[in-house]
């Protein structure tokens, strides 16, 4: 059944608090953060505006299985892909993901709670660089991923319409 999606909590939640990074159509049209009652992936994020840090629990269920027990490189992907995008929106840069490198260190066992850290590394113009990783509460780094964001005009952006 794995954790409710209130039962996420950072470890030290001191100075933390639930952060939405991205406007939204709809609470649940995220393909990774828009369901907390999935069985894939549950995430909660929060932000620390004094130390300008972005940080989520997440837990990955029986709907990510890749290997036999174990989590699909694709899942942890897309999560660090949707944590480096957001700590770049929360810090006030409207990106798309231009280019995203995925390292994975370690087999991530299915219904593992961990954390995701996320940073942007530098600035220049529209470029935005960022990285993330996806830790275990035992201190294994799962996975981990640098990317290159580009900020957007999101006037572009095309609103949902009916069918």
């Amino acid at each position: 059944m794995g954790p409710s999606f209130e039962s996420l909590i950072l470890q030290d939640p001191t100075g933390w608090v639930d952060a939405q990074p991205f406007p939204r159509t709809a609470p649940t049209n995220s393909y990774v953060s828009g369901n907390p009652a999935t069985e894939a992936i549950r995430v909660r994020y929060f932000k620390n505006t004094a130390l300008k840090s972005f940080a989520g629990r997440a837990w990955f269920g029986p709907k990510t299985e890749g290997p036999p027990g174990h989590a699909h490189g694709g899942s942890q992907a897309a999560l660090l892909d949707e944590g480096m995008g957001a700590v770049a929106w929360l810090s006030g840069h409207t990106v798309l993901a231009a280019k995203i490198e995925i390292n994975f260190r370690a087999p991530l066992p299915l219904g593992t709670l961990l954390t995701i850290r996320a940073e942007i590394d530098r600035v220049e113009g529209k470029k935005v660089w960022t990285h993330a990783r996806l830790i275990g509460d035992d201190g294994v780094v799962y996975s981990e991923g640098s990317g290159l964001f580009v900020v957007i005009d999101t006037k572009n952006f095309k609103k949902k319409t009916s069918s």
